[in-house]
């Protein structure tokens, strides 16, 4: 098999965008995400769900696209890209929903109004990874040496994740956040779901545009990680975007789902390191030897399952004396 071969056609990206937009549409208008509320773990994990089985569904739809366009080969290959690509992304999003659980604590962000901000995080970050993808495509199709700078790259940032595991990021430092308290109206309290409000026919922002402005912005980071991370995996666009896309629309139900459960899974954050630094590793090794995918799917998920159950046992409660 080519192992440069594009399977992305111009039907099947219309195809995928019309998804996106149509599953985007539903949640906000037609199951309740257009109204504030606190989702309870009961509904996030039933639309986690919904999202995984999506995702197995299309890859699925995709090998059997691929067998008869061509061959058993080409759609096997193709689907464990997709595969890999998702687990990879899925495990790397756990990091955003730290973040997320950080900056609404920060702030002191109502429960019930967290749902919009995530909304409009994971819509601004389909259209990031989007123009990073195509970026990031284009870029390894005309200089490949690049994926050496990001393999390199990916390893450093492990390795920084591992040693500052355990620090605390304080955003009262964070001089972004500074300057905007600085030169912008600001109301004092939340005013529901409203990202501004007139105030004597002036526009006053509220706290909660500031959390989406940082919501945005750690989206933009963990981009710069991710999207080097899945072209570890395969440099076909088509695979990368999708695997990326539908790793971001579960982020919200997931988030939902863990944020109560984030103080019991405190050593994930030591093995998403070690997945970036095992795909860094993958990248600058490539020109002499290429790990499988499946090889590497299995990594990964042996990675992740390790530091989940280490995080279990370790913050498990003690049993009750007979």
């Amino acid at each position: 098999m080519d192992a440069a071969l594009h399977i992305g056609e111009p039907w099947m990206w219309a195809a995928f965008v019309g998804f996106v937009l149509v599953m985007l549409a539903v949640d906000l208008f037609l199951v309740g995400g257009n109204k504030a509320h606190k989702v309870s773990f009961r509904e996030a994990a039933a639309w986690s769900f919904v999202w995984f089985t999506l995702a197995m569904v299309f890859n699925l739809g995709l090998w059997w696209h691929l067998k008869g366009a061509y061959g058993s080969a080409v759609a096997d290959v193709k689907a464990m890209e997709f595969l890999t690509g998702y687990l990879i992304e899925k495990s790397l999003a756990v990091d955003n929903i730290f973040v997320f659980l950080m900056i609404f604590t920060f702030f002191a962000v109502p429960a019930e109004v967290q749902r919009r901000v995530l909304i409009y995080g994971v819509i601004g970050a389909i259209v990031m990874r989007a123009i990073m993808i195509l970026a990031g495509a284009w870029l390894v199709q005309e200089f490949h040496w690049i994926l050496y700078l990001f393999g390199a790259f990916l390893v450093a940032t492990g390795i920084k994740m591992l040693i500052f595991a355990e620090a605390e990021p304080d955003l009262n430092k964070n001089p972004l956040l500074g300057w905007i308290k600085r030169h912008m109206r600001l109301t004092v309290d939340y005013r529901g779901e409203k990202f501004w409000v007139r105030e004597n026919g002036v526009r006053v922002f509220t706290p909660l545009f500031l959390v989406l402005i940082m919501i945005e912005l750690s989206d933009l980071v963990f981009a710069v990680d991710s999207i080097p991370a899945i072209f570890a995996i395969t440099t076909d666009p088509f695979i990368v975007f999708t695997s990326n896309i539908f790793a971001i629309l579960g982020l919200r139900a997931m988030y939902f789902m863990l944020s109560g459960l984030a103080d019991r899974f405190h050593l994930l954050k030591y093995g998403l390191a070690m997945v970036l630094v095992f795909v860094g590793t993958k990248m600058l090794i490539v020109g002499f030897y290429k790990i499988p995918v499946g090889l590497s799917l299995g990594i990964v998920g042996l990675i992740i399952a390790t530091f989940m159950f280490a995080s279990l046992w370790v913050t498990r409660k003690p049993s009750a004396p007979g």
